[in-house]
């Protein structure tokens, strides 16, 4: 699955932000941006007439890969499992995607150089991811379908069980990413509800009599 939505080529600002993630995946952020626009076709003032600088592309190609992503997480007809098992399959498809490996390899490559950019891809990115998920995760304790548990740290665990080391060994070991998985993600995602389930209340039961000692 591609990083972002399906582009429109005939619409040249989507046209540029695809390149852009190709380019940006393939050569890092050091890329020029006469690649970008001839990998797009068009001319590098046409680039320019659309984002003033790199930095603003890479932030628009995070902007609309992650809102792709969290649209998959709305849905207040469906149950929680369903808006889960629809929001992991998207997340494990992006991240672990050839275009995904290649844009977080390109982001910690550059965070000491860029730590503004890098900054920048946290909180429209991962940061963003969390929130909303741990907003979907609040509501569902609130109607009593999840233990009462910090939203935060149980939208990290999830995020973390989705992805976890696997992201590590398609970085480091050259072996191609993983087709989308949905039973995978199915078996992910049961294991993290019971995980999360509501504890039934301790029935009150009447204490044994004790035994005489006579």
């Amino acid at each position: 699955m591609s990083l972002l939505a399906e582009q429109n080529p005939a619409d040249c600002r989507s046209r540029l932000v695809q390149a852009a993630i190709e380019v940006f995946a393939e050569q890092g952020y050091r890329a020029s941006i006469d690649t970008v626009a001839s990998r797009a076709d068009v001319a590098r003032q046409t680039l320019y007439n659309h984002f003033p600088c790199k930095a603003d592309l890479f932030a628009e190609v995070v902007r609309q890969a992650t809102a792709t992503l969290l649209i998959t997480l709305e849905g207040e007809d469906y149950t929680l499992r369903e808006r889960l098992l629809r929001f992991g399959l998207a997340y494990r498809s992006k991240l672990m995607s050839t275009e995904g490996l290649g844009f977080y390899r390109t982001v910690i490559a550059e965070a000491t150089r860029f730590p503004d950019l890098a900054a920048s891809f946290y909180r429209t990115g991962p940061l963003q991811t969390a929130e909303r998920l741990s907003g979907v995760l609040s509501n569902a304790m609130d109607r009593n379908e999840f233990r009462r548990e910090d939203p935060i740290f149980a939208a990290g665990m999830l995020l973390s069980m989705l992805v976890g080391n696997e992201r590590s060994r398609y970085l480091c070991s050259g072996e191609p990413p993983p087709e989308p998985e949905p039973d995978l993600v199915a078996k992910i995602i049961d294991c993290y509800l019971r995980s999360f389930a509501r504890q039934p209340h301790p029935s009150h039961s009447t204490p044994a009599p004790q035994r005489s000692m006579s």
